[in-house]
């Protein structure tokens, strides 16, 4: 099935002011400096260009931007918070960027429904407050949070560290409204917990990366909000410890365990050594260590993490442990995990793995993977952490210390990136896991997917976005590359 090429990037004076007419002058944006801000991206791996920024206000304008973007066969880059770790978001071939952040209104907040229905810009954080403020919870929780924005988190079907007890993006939407290719608009916000009418179509944009059409607004799953929520930081001496000590956790907690973060010794380290203000909870230092949290809506979970973590001293899994003793003290345990990743920056070049193997399969994997990263690149400092209560591992690798002092040693490092993945890639794939977790496929992986997913599933997204965008104007080269003739 072929994919159609978008038109060069060129765009007449006459097309431009077309663009600029339905979103207004001043929400058009071409000057170059400040259009910079929307063709890069925060880690410095992708570059692109853009002749133009449409900034619109509604679906209406979304709309009539992409029915334009038809006639005159111009390609558009969807973007929300520009937070996306694999170029997803940015523009390479001078496609038009097409923000999302004006669209941040919440609709409706209905608290007999549990349901809240918001536009696709709407700030994550700021999902969360009115959730809160309406004394309900919206548990989806990431690292960007501050930034990253709802549309972007569905398009890329985010996680996060909740997913364990609430699954991923996908999991917490009813129901979407989506602007398709052609400019019509799918009308699916549903607040219905039960639909069988037919073909689920909300789930063909949630993880499509803005490839099939562009999601202007979200029905959202709220939550209970809790009324007590336990952490703990725990030192242990290897991943399989963990594991016992996750499998403990459920026993004793049930549902009420929300969050299980694994984390290397060499992570809290980075996070120590470059974050403002972060410390290691603990005395002394451990090979490993847990993050963990519980929450309840109801009941105290303070007896139950003790009893926890005692089985855990009692069995020799956990070396020591403390349990947060007041909020300042949880957000304290929160920062360290939050600064990981951008402490690895001052360490030199970082190449990111963003993988998921069976849950019973992590620590085979961390051990595996450490070893083939060593034979093909001895010195590299394998730097993992992630949730190890849903097997999503963040595997990165950090440029040898013996190379830091070497003015090319970042970039020559970093050449490496795609002979890195490929040795950490065929250990997850033969344990029978996924190359891409949570953060997506957009520019970075876009040349690997066809060789670790089944060629039927290729086949049908070939089709699905033939069908959808035969012109390939939306997010053209993200997750599905042309065929070549």
């Amino acid at each position: 099935m072929n994919i159609a090429q978008p038109t060069p990037a060129t765009l007449s004076p006459d097309t431009i002011a077309r663009f600029r007419a339905i979103v207004g002058d001043k929400y058009a944006v071409t000057d170059p400096a400040d259009v910079h801000q929307y063709v890069t991206e925060d880690r410095n791996l992708f570059f692109g260009t853009s002749p133009l920024v449409l900034r619109p206000g509604s679906t209406a304008e979304v709309a009539a931007i992409c029915k334009l973007a038809t006639e005159t066969r111009t390609a558009l880059v969807p973007q929300g918070g520009n937070t996306g770790l694999v170029g997803g978001q940015t523009p390479y071939g001078g496609e038009v960027v097409l923000s999302m952040r004006r669209l941040d209104h919440v609709r409706e907040i209905d608290t007999e429904s549990n349901t809240m229905t918001v536009e696709a810009g709407l700030i994550l954080q700021n999902a969360q407050t009115r959730a809160a403020e309406a004394d309900r919870l919206f548990p989806l929780s990431l690292g960007s949070e501050g930034s990253c924005t709802i549309g972007g988190n569905l398009s890329s079907n985010a996680g996060g560290t909740t997913a364990l007890a609430y699954g991923v993006a996908r999991e917490m939407a009813l129901g979407l409204e989506v602007v398709l290719a052609d400019g019509r608009i799918l009308n699916g916000l549903s607040k219905l917990k039960k639909d069988n009418t037919g073909y689920d179509l909300r789930n063909i944009f949630i993880g499509a990366e803005g490839t099939l059409g562009i999601i202007t607004a979200a029905t959202l799953k709220l939550f209970p909000k809790p009324r007590a929520v336990e952490t703990a930081f725990v030192g242990l001496q290897s991943p399989e410890a963990a594991l016992k000590l996750l499998q403990i956790s459920r026993e004793e907690a049930a549902g009420q365990l929300t969050s299980f973060e694994l984390i290397a010794d060499i992570a809290v380290d980075f996070s120590v050594r470059h974050g403002i203000g972060v410390r290691d909870p603990l005395a002394s230092k451990h090979p490993w260590y847990v993050l963990m949290e519980l929450s309840s809506s109801r009941e105290d979970t303070s007896d139950t993490l003790q009893k926890i973590l005692e089985r855990g001293m009692e069995d020799g899994i956990v070396d020591d442990a403390v349990i947060a003793a007041n909020i300042a003290q949880r957000q304290a345990f929160w920062k360290l995990r939050e600064e990981i990743s951008p402490a690895q920056k001052p360490e030199g070049g970082s190449i990111k793995h963003d993988v998921s193997v069976p849950v019973a399969a992590v620590p085979a994997f961390i051990a595996e993977a450490n070893a083939a990263v060593a034979r093909l690149m001895p010195g590299a400092r394998p730097v993992p952490f992630g949730h190890l209560g849903d097997g999503n591992i963040h595997y990165n690798v950090t440029q040898p210390r013996e190379t830091l002092a070497d003015s090319g040693g970042r970039d020559a490092f970093l050449a490496r990136w795609h002979d890195v993945n490929a040795v950490v890639f065929e250990v997850v794939l033969r344990m029978g896991g996924s190359i891409s977790a949570e953060h997506g496929i957009g520019q970075l992986k876009a040349a690997d997917l066809p060789s670790v997913k089944d060629p039927v599933a290729i086949e049908l997204m070939r089709a699905l976005k033939a069908m959808l965008d035969p012109l390939n104007i939306l997010n053209p080269g993200k997750v599905l590359l042309p065929v070549k003739p």
